[in-house]
């Protein structure tokens, strides 16, 4: 599933730019990401249609030509190319015509005009980078109510329920990454959320920065409480850190540590995923 939000388009004469915020879950394109997409478009057969795709996001860095018919997928290089909406603009300002071209629009190509597509690409770059640093989706959980202290983590375990009904245990696992503990004051970031829910059951990376949401398939995990308690088990937790954004939490990791905690850890887990769902819905700190 994708999640659209904050939709804007510009008008170029043969051709329009559409600059949207896209959230992607596991399920889409083989993994979780968000960020900015830049589509051109224009009419074919009295339809408005995506010509070319690029995607600006966090880890896909990809360009489309032809998403609605010749899909065919090009991969930005990071290392080379730097930032992929300074990199988009750039192809589009001065390669848009051959792109389209061998996107399968010919005719399309040779309606368009540079002077007007020049025109509108400094309001479409600018509106991409605010959107891309504006639009990102974070949340914020409650750090639970049972809190577990494993090394330079903690584990906090809170029964949720949502708006829509859904719910169930959450496990999160926090980290103090500014301040000293005990003195002048500590900054508490919530690095992963398991969202072990009734319904629709779903992991957060990095939920305060990256925020990458993948859902699991209740037909091969049907237990997913018992799959997040068996990744902390088995020392996925150090590299689901790492992945999170926080590398400097997974280097000072203690896996022994964790270990220590795991029966009492498991124990509490189990009776409290076994209670009925809260009364009213809980509320995050910030809304998902």
């Amino acid at each position: 599933m994708v999640q659209y939000s904050r939709k804007t388009t510009f008008a170029a004469g043969a051709v329009s730019f559409v600059v949207q915020h896209e959230l992607w879950d596991g399920n889409v394109e083989d993994h979780a990401d968000q960020g900015v997409a830049i589509l051109v478009t224009g009419q074919v057969g009295g339809k408005e249609t995506a010509l070319l795709r690029f995607n600006c996001f966090d880890q896909e860095r990809s360009y489309v030509y032809g998403p609605e018919q010749v899909n065919r997928h090009c991969r930005m290089d990071p290392t080379v190319d730097g930032n992929p909406i300074g990199w988009s603009v750039k192809q589009v300002k001065h390669k848009l015509p051959v792109m389209l071209q061998a996107a399968g629009y010919e005719d399309i190509a040779h309606q368009v005009s540079g002077q007007e597509v020049a025109s509108v690409l400094p309001e479409v770059e600018a509106t991409a980078r605010t959107l891309f640093a504006t639009g990102r989706n974070t949340v914020k959980h409650n750090r639970g109510t049972d809190l577990f202290e494993a090394g330079n983590i903690r584990f906090g375990l809170e029964m949720r329920k949502q708006v829509g009904g859904d719910g169930g245990l959450a496990i999160h696992v926090l980290a103090d990454l500014a301040g000293t503990p005990g003195r002048t004051y500590a900054e508490e970031t919530e690095l992963l959320a398991f969202d072990c829910f009734r319904e629709a059951p779903h992991y957060h990376y990095g939920p305060r920065n990256k925020n990458h949401r993948i859902f699991w398939d209740k037909t091969l995990v049907p237990d997913p409480l018992g799959w997040t308690l068996e990744q902390f088990k088995s020392g996925k937790l150090r590299d689901m850190i790492q992945q999170a954004g926080y590398p400097g939490v997974a280097a000072d990791f203690d896996q022994d540590v964790v270990n220590a905690l795991m029966p009492e850890l498991e124990k509490r887990a189990r009776e409290m995923d076994a209670q009925p769902l809260p009364a009213e819905p809980t509320p995050n700190l910030v809304p998902r």
